[in-house]
């Protein structure tokens, strides 16, 4: 009963989601006609690409009742690493490879703290936040550095099939694989059953070390190839590349109807908040509405999206309560 309500309450969010998704579609074109146009749906897609990727991870990471508030100063240390090597004569594939193998460093470190250590993830993947940012600082100091190969750049700017980049590519192969492993296997089982009760999963037979442990090197390796691409498109690479993106990510993440004490949500709404989120900023892009008001927006939003939950849940239970005569204890 209790696993049929927890799905009927995400069908009503999901609902709901799809209702402000038409809501914020019928604004956006109604206020601008290009909004439509198949540039510019492309174009919304293209510009917050490498975040939305991120978010694919964050979602199991926070289902799993954990956070990696670090995901986007590893984008910028793949990033600068990346520059760094290239600009010191090392082949560009090397570089790729090296990046990627940063961001699994920075997972295998946030995941040892937090799944054998036993640190909160909270206060873990803040220090990483600080402390990857630093070193990326480190790497490329006050400096731009660019002038990447031609076949890199176009990796983050040319489209392959049809209007659609790598990244977009990627992105879409990742959806499908993160929906299969959260979804339809042993190991998303897993992921739920520990983020609702870690010591539930362990009595249960559940390696719960080893399943945080993979989380975070998946979240470290999904945010530095985010940040490769990053670079990619933007044929350049600063210190403070991607800084601030992890709002948005765990924005997306939890207006998807994620709890952020982990074992519920589904990617099915977290691809809706996507859509949200980005017809939102591209909505205000069109409208020339600055930065500054963008991220007070989405702010906003991040409030919203753990206040309602929360606030529909105790709605919930007492309704219930009263109903079925079900006494609170």
């Amino acid at each position: 009963m209790l696993r049929s309500l927890n799905r009927d309450t995400f069908k009503r969010w999901e609902t709901l989601l799809a209702v402000i998704l038409v809501v914020v579609v019928v604004f956006n074109t109604s206020q601008s006609p290009v909004f439509l146009q198949t540039d510019n749906l492309v174009n919304l897609f293209v510009l917050h690409i490498e975040k939305i990727i991120v978010a694919l991870a964050m979602t199991l990471v926070i289902i799993n009742s954990e956070i990696d508030l670090s995901v986007a100063s590893v984008m910028g240390l793949s990033a600068c690493l990346i520059a760094n090597l290239y600009s010191h004569g090392v082949s560009m594939q090397v570089c790729i490879l090296a990046g990627l193998g940063a961001g699994i460093l920075c997972g295998l470190f946030n995941g040892f703290w937090v799944a054998y250590v036993g640190l909160p993830s909270l206060v873990v993947t803040l220090g990483g936040l600080i402390g990857y940012r630093g070193l990326a600082e480190m790497l490329v100091e006050d400096k731009s550095i660019g002038n990447f190969p031609d076949w890199f750049n176009q990796l983050g700017q040319k489209a392959l099939v049809g209007p659609l980049p790598l990244s977009m590519i990627i992105f879409f192969i990742l959806l499908i694989v993160f929906v299969v492993v959260l979804h339809f296997s042993g190991f998303g089982r897993y992921i739920y059953v520990v983020g609702n009760s870690r010591e539930a999963a362990r009595y249960s037979g559940v390696r719960v070390r080893q399943v945080k442990m993979i989380l975070f090197v998946i979240s470290g390796f999904i945010a530095s190839l985010a940040g490769i691409l990053y670079a990619a498109r933007l044929g350049a690479v600063r210190a403070s590349t991607a800084q601030g993106f992890e709002l948005d990510i765990i924005t997306m993440v939890l207006l998807g109807g994620v709890s952020i004490f982990g074992g519920k949500g589904t990617l099915l709404g977290v691809s809706l908040s996507i859509l949200i989120v980005l017809c939102l900023r591209n909505g205000m892009n069109l409208l020339s509405i600055t930065g500054n008001t963008q991220s007070t927006v989405i702010g906003i939003l991040l409030i919203l999206s753990v206040l309602i939950p929360n606030l529909a849940s105790d709605a919930q239970g007492l309704w219930n309560r009263r109903r079925f005569g079900v006494q609170k204890e």
